[in-house]
């Protein structure tokens, strides 16, 4: 195989379909951004949005915008909008909360439909990310041991769903190695043995098609900052299948949830359908920053993301092997672009070092303890040729050893 050159990364770009996309973006003009996977860039249209929803939403018409600017309808007008995104129907989706809560709603759901059996086990994976293992380890010492947390390794999955698993949740592609999972396969297999699946889609959903319904999924959820770029800490969405809604009882029935909620009541009542996922009262300036960015992605097609995002990260990892290869580099990432998201994980002992100083370089990535570097590759961002200056900029801070200077040991509270 030829080595690659920076004029093929030039050819690229100029037959690249997706390569005005960037134009509706802040893509910075001084960095190399390569951290979509943990905060998007900002959609330009956003600043307008939110102009209109400070100074004459909320300024000007104040509480009268819940019904004449819609405010109320937000979560399930943006939560119909993501189902296109992550192949679900109208009225299957809605956007509140964070992951964390989200998480901690549907596994109480799932485990409420288990109620009856003598399911008590939910199944996790060893290494998932920590909200998931938190929540989980949080709810189950709130229930007792009725209910218990297992984890085992990523490919012990599925020999591990046995008759006694009552939920499946995982996270579909890893956060440190970008490893992507069958969902098909395993949702098939946890509904064969009576288990309900959940999926934590943070680190797919706006990078690669994702179809719910065509895999027959329970329940998922996602968040809205990264791949999205709804902004920081932008509110999650929760998927029920309508299937499951006669059946669902979530935890945190809160007022939002509530089937008639402005006739105050004293007694809950939950709302048909998606709507009883929702808890309090909704953020709106969260929810119209996202809904900016949900619309930018309704333009374009996943498949066509999925495919640029394939080629880049197999283009990293060839660059990676021609120009690094003798910096010790560990790839963690799969070498198959089938087998893997839109980011690319290598490990080195130094990696911390090196991340601070390919900053000071203008190449943003970011680090995960222990010793993974990682890169996000966002398709509607990033140009081809931004893959060649990057890994260029890595080859040369190794050769002149730049990362051991003392400055770039210097611990952050956000790697």
């Amino acid at each position: 195989m030829e080595n690659l050159t920076r004029s093929d990364f030039e050819a690229l770009d100029r037959n690249d379909v997706l390569a005005d996309f960037a134009k509706q973006y802040y893509v910075p003009e001084d960095h190399i951004y390569m951290v979509g996977n943990s905060l998007g860039v900002m959609p330009k249209a956003v600043k307008q949005r939110m102009d209109d929803v400070l100074e004459k939403e909320w300024a000007d018409d104040l509480v009268s915008s819940w019904n004449c600017n819609h405010w109320f309808e937000l979560p399930y007008r943006i939560g119909n909008k993501i189902a296109q995104i992550i192949g679900a129907d109208d009225g299957e989706v809605v956007v509140t909360d964070s992951v964390s809560v989200n998480l901690f709603k549907l596994v109480a759901a799932a485990l409420n439909i288990q109620k009856g059996t003598s399911r008590s086990v939910i199944l996790s994976e060893k290494g998932n990310f920590p909200t998931d293992l938190y929540v989980m380890q949080g709810l189950t010492a709130m229930l007792g041991p009725s209910v218990k947390l297992v984890t085992v390794e990523r490919e012990e999955i599925e020999d591990a769903i046995t008759q006694d698993t009552a939920v499946v949740l995982l996270t579909d592609v890893h956060y440190r190695t970008g490893h992507l999972l069958d969902k098909k396969r395993i949702t098939e297999l946890a509904q064969s043995k009576g288990a309900l699946v959940i999926w934590d889609l943070c680190h797919s959903a706006g990078a690669l098609p994702v179809y719910l319904n065509d895999i027959n999924a329970d329940m998922a959820t996602g968040c809205g900052y990264k791949y999205l770029s709804g902004g920081p800490g932008a509110p999650s969405f929760i998927f029920v299948a309508k299937r499951w809604h006669d059946a669902l009882e979530q935890p945190l029935s809160g007022w939002w949830g509530h089937a008639t909620p402005f006739e105050f009541t004293d007694d809950y009542s939950p709302a048909r359908g998606i709507g009883q996922m929702l808890c309090g009262t909704q953020g709106v300036l969260g929810l119209s920053a996202l809904e900016v960015a949900i619309d930018v992605f309704l333009t374009t097609d996943m498949l066509l993301i999925r495919e640029k995002s394939s080629k880049m990260t197999d283009l990293f990892l060839r660059l990676i092997a021609q120009q690094c290869s003798s910096y010790n580099f560990e790839i963690k990432s799969p070498q198959k672009a089938t087998e893997r998201g839109s980011h690319i994980a290598l490990g080195h002992p130094n990696g911390y070092q090196i991340i601070q100083a390919l900053s000071a370089h203008s190449v943003k990535g970011d680090f995960r303890a222990p010793d993974t570097l990682r890169f996000g590759l966002t398709p509607l961002t990033l140009k081809y040729v931004d893959i060649w200056d990057a890994v260029s900029r890595l080859k040369d801070i190794m050769k002149k050893e730049t990362w051991k200077d003392p400055k770039y040991n210097l611990a952050s509270k956000v790697t």
